[in-house]
C-alpha cells in the first residue's frame, strides 16, 4: 500500500480511502450489507494497508457508524486507522436535526463519537454547503471541535468553488482551521469540478478525495442503457439513473472497457487507475460489496497509463449540469 498526505496536512493516508455507505442496514437502501458481510470487508481492507475509513452520520442512519466503530475497535489499534465522518443531512423531523449550524454540529459530533466507539474523529467533514446557516458560525463550532479534542482536521464535501474559497478566506481571517480536504463528485463521465473547484484545491493545498470514482458502479461497465444494470444496486439506484445514462457516457464506458481489456485488468480498475492519475487526487473514496470489488481497487494502484491513453478517456467528455451539490 502506498501512503500520502493528505492536502498540506501532516496527516498520511492509504492512496485507496474505504467508502462505508454500502455497510449498514438493507432497510435503509436495498444494496446495503448487514453487519456480518460489512466485518469481512473491513478486516481484508485493514490487511491490505487501508488505513482510511469515510463514513457519514446519514449513512443507514447511524448503523454505518455503528458497524464501522465496531470493527475498527476490534481489528486494528485506534491509532492506527483515520476515521472520516461527515454531518449535515436530517438525522430525524426535528428542525434542528439537519444543516451546519452550531447546535446541530455539537449534537451531531457526539452522537458519532458514541456510534463509533471512539473519543476522537480524525477528519470530521461537512458534508454539504448549509444555506441556512452563516458559515462564520460553522467554521467557529468547528474550530470549537478541534481545539477540544474531539476533531483532529477538517473536511468539506460537494460545493461551488466561491463557496469553498469563502470558507477558505473566513477561517485565515480569523484564523480558525482550515480544511484540509475536499470530498467532491469527480470520475470519467462527471469533471465539471475540473472547471474551478480543482484548480482552487490545488492552488491551496487541499487534498482532493473524489467519491463515486466509478460513477456510482456505472464504470464498472455492467450497465443497461435504458437504465438499470446486472447487479443489485444498479437494478435499486434511482439516483444513479438521473445522474448518468446519457448516450455519451456509455460512448466513454466503451473506451474505458477498451483500455481494460489492453491491460488484462477491469473497466473499474481503468476508471480508478484514472483517478489515482489526476493532479491533486490524494486517494479516491471506493465502496464496496464484494470482495473482488476490494481486490480490484488495490490492483489498480499498480496500474501506468499513458499520456494517449488518459487524452483516449477524456476525450468524448460533453459538459453537463452541475451534480452531487444536492
Amino acid at each position: 500500500m502506498e501512503y500520502i498526505r493528505l492536502g498540506r496536512s501532516g496527516l498520511k493516508v492509504s492512496r485507496i480511502c474505504l467508502g462505508t455507505l454500502t455497510f449498514g442496514s438493507p432497510e435503509w437502501r436495498e444494496y446495503i450489507l448487514e453487519e456480518a458481510d460489512s466485518r469481512q470487508l473491513i478486516s481484508r481492507a485493514l490487511d491490505f494497508g487501508i488505513n482510511f475509513f469515510d463514513t457519514a452520520d446519514m449513512y443507514s442512519n447511524g448503523v454505518s457508524e455503528e458497524i464501522v466503530g465496531r470493527a475498527l475497535n476490534d481489528f486494528a489499534r485506534r491509532s492506527d486507522v483515520i476515521i472520516a465522518t461527515k454531518t449535515y443531512f436530517p438525522m430525524s423531523n426535528d428542525p434542528n436535526d439537519r444543516g451546519l449550524s452550531r447546535k446541530h454540529i455539537i449534537d451531531s459530533v457526539n452522537a458519532s463519537l458514541n456510534r463509533l466507539g471512539t473519543d476522537y474523529i480524525d477528519l470530521y467533514q461537512i458534508h454539504r454547503w448549509d444555506y441556512e446557516t452563516p458559515i462564520e458560525e460553522t467554521l467557529a463550532a468547528l474550530d470549537n471541535l478541534v481545539a477540544s479534542g474531539k476533531v483532529r482536521y477538517i473536511g468539506a464535501s460537494s460545493m461551488f468553488a466561491w463557496q469553498f474559497a469563502k470558507a477558505l478566506y473566513l477561517a485565515d481571517l480569523h484564523g480558525w482551521p482550515r480544511f484540509i480536504s475536499m470530498q467532491n463528485h469527480y470520475n470519467l463521465i462527471y469533471r465539471e469540478e475540473e472547471r474551478e473547484m480543482i484548480p482552487l484545491c490545488l492552488h491551496e493545498g487541499i487534498g482532493l478525495i473524489p467519491w463515486s470514482p466509478l460513477a456510482r458502479g456505472f464504470l464498472a461497465g455492467n450497465r443497461y442503457k435504458g437504465g438499470g444494470g446486472q447487479t443489485s444496486r444498479a437494478q435499486n439506484d434511482s439516483l444513479a439513473d438521473e445522474m448518468y445514462y446519457k448516450d455519451s457516457d456509455f460512448e466513454i464506458v466503451d473506451r474505458v472497457i477498451q483500455t481494460a481489456n489492453n491491460h488484462k485488468v477491469s473497466p473499474a480498475q481503468i476508471a480508478l487507475a484514472w483517478l489515482l492519475h489526476k493532479p491533486g487526487v490524494t486517494c479516491p473514496i471506493v465502496g464496496i460489496s464484494k470482495m473482488k470489488h476490494l481486490e480490484e481497487a488495490i490492483s489498480a494502484l499498480d496500474i501506468q497509463l499513458t499520456d494517449d491513453e488518459m487524452a483516449y478517456l477524456e476525450e468524448l467528455y460533453q459538459p453537463r449540469p452541475i451534480s452531487g451539490h444536492e
